[in-house]
């Protein structure tokens, strides 16, 4: 411990529970969020909704999210849950951007306005609003993609409709962006 065993007074920790885990989400010492065992979210799964427009979140996922999470729209013709730790860091530069452009109110609008805040029930499932479903088109099958900090949500009819990425095409465009493995 620091100065005898007392921790100086310009030094904080926030610590949450999230998914059943303790981790440190903000420290004032490094300024940035952290994950315990750098946990996100990963991999692809089939999926469909039911009659009363729930769908299962893969347990995987759920083991992260906790009891709740936040549904909202995705960049592209598909939804994006975060956690909801996740959900208020993103909000909150959302926030910070400035009143008196445009396209940042119309941005705030978009994904404020898309969004629902979702228990998730002992089944492990989570309902999905009419007009998120309709932005995402989707109608019965989906596929629930794990894209590091969120999870995409697609209709499986509008992602195969995207077609096969080329995997040559793909390294390229990483190598142009400098993410080299």
């Amino acid at each position: 411990m620091l100065n005898g065993g007392v921790i100086p007074p310009f030094f904080y920790v926030i610590i949450l529970k999230r998914g059943g885990k303790w981790c440190i989400v903000e420290n004032n010492y490094t300024t940035t969020a952290m994950r315990m065992g750098e946990m996100m979210f990963v991999g692809k799964y089939q999926n469909s909704i039911d009659a009363k427009n729930r769908m299962i979140i893969p347990s995987k996922y759920r083991d992260e999210l906790g009891y709740s999470c936040v549904l909202t729209v995705g960049t592209d013709k598909c939804l994006y849950i975060y956690a909801t730790a996740d959900w208020e860091n993103f909000a909150k530069k959302l926030l910070e951007l400035s009143d008196f452009d445009e396209t940042n109110r119309s941005l705030v609008r978009h994904y404020y306005a898309n969004a629902s805040t979702c228990e998730i029930d002992k089944q492990g499932r989570i309902m999905i609003p009419q007009e998120l479903r309709e932005f995402a088109g989707i109608e019965k099958d989906l596929v629930t993609l794990g894209v590091g900090n969120k999870i995409e949500v697609w209709s499986k009819t509008v992602l195969e409709s995207k077609g096969e990425i080329d995997p040559g095409k793909l390294a390229q465009e990483r190598a142009d962006r400098g993410v080299i493995i």
